[in-house]
């Protein structure tokens, strides 16, 4: 259903944290005019955390109004309570959000089958697609390849965005599911290997910083290029790297402020990029031909 380079995108932010909604349609606007075939809006690299519910859907309305239907927005609206998953997914849906993205509750541990009637509730109550967002190394939880195949049964439930870092969990998620449901790389450095092993696309902070190159990466692992897509993702791999050099989203932010297009501003209990890294993240955007 949603193909190639779709970028999670930032939350722009004045210096006292509040939202700054003429940098957000800048921003909209750069990714549209790069090549970007996706937007998510409000997932971990948005800052969902520490937005609260009304600006939670401020944020996605004011996307889903500035795209005007030129790119699939996707609405993250996961939680670790079902009750407001269902609520932000509810509310996502009533401001024309094309999909949400999930995340495995967080913090609780779930069991299992905690996770699937979770999955399931929300995409019985809430009729749009929604993709499964799998990233153990935040959440604590690991949504298994056995229950995300038991979802894949649920019509609506179109896709899975899967961070565990393992290019064999990609694989064996691509083989389970077939054509049921959708795999996404939710690790940028693993990105070009998944696609050309079967994942559809990536769900990308990379794509912030370097949206065109990342979508001429897309287009290459897509359609089978392996050689293209390798030198074109060998550019991008500098970025790769020192976009985590500090929690999501502390260097991103700082990279895309670096090009004008944002405000510096980021919330607490984040805090700004150590200005030791800013060679790193500099030379990286450079690699990238960005900067």
């Amino acid at each position: 259903m949603f193909r190639g380079s779709m970028v999670a995108i930032v939350t722009p932010m004045a210096a006292d944290g509040t939202l700054d909604f003429a940098a957000l349609t800048r921003l909209v606007e750069f990714h549209i005019e790069n090549g970007t075939d996706a937007i998510i809006a409000v997932g971990t690299t948005g800052e969902s955390a520490t937005l609260d519910w009304e600006e939670h859907i401020a944020v996605v309305r004011h996307v889903v109004e500035t795209v005007r239907s030129r790119v699939p927005v996707i609405a993250g609206t996961g939680a670790n309570s079902t009750s407001e998953a269902l609520f932000l997914t509810q509310k996502a849906m009533e401001v024309g959000a094309d999909a949400c993205l999930l995340v495995t509750p967080y913090y609780n541990k779930p069991t299992q089958e905690g996770l699937y009637r979770h999955y399931k509730q929300i995409a019985d109550r809430v009729a749009i697609p929604q993709i499964l967002y799998n990233v153990p190394g935040r959440t604590a939880c690991d949504l298994k390849p056995e229950t995300v195949e038991r979802l894949a049964d649920i019509p609506n439930i179109v896709g899975i965005k899967e961070a565990s870092g393992s290019i064999e969990r990609i694989q064996e998620l691509v083989q389970r599911l077939g054509e049921r449901m959708d795999v996404y790389s939710g690790d940028d450095a693993l990105a070009a290997a998944a696609m050309l092993n079967g994942a559809r696309g990536v769900i990308s902070v990379t794509a912030n910083v370097a949206p065109q190159l990342m979508h001429e990466m897309c287009v290459a692992a897509l359609a089978g290029d392996r050689a293209q897509a390798e030198t074109l993702d060998a550019r991008l791999a500098g970025l790769h790297r020192a976009l985590f050099l500090e929690s999501n989203p502390i260097p991103v932010k700082w990279a895309v402020a670096q090009l004008g297009l944002i405000p510096a501003g980021i919330r607490l209990p984040l805090t700004p990029l150590s200005e030791a890294l800013y060679p790193d993240v500099r030379a990286a955007m450079r690699q990238a031909g960005v900067l």
